[in-house]
């Protein structure tokens, strides 16, 4: 079994705060 790829939409992003809603979506485990 394949593990699950995380891919969260850009679209939800704070795009004024774009740097940081990046970072955390990195430091949460997105792929």
């Amino acid at each position: 079994m394949q593990p699950a790829v995380i891919a969260p939409s850009i679209l939800s992003a704070n795009f004024a705060r774009l740097g940081e809603e990046v970072d955390a979506v990195l430091m949460a485990g997105a792929d």
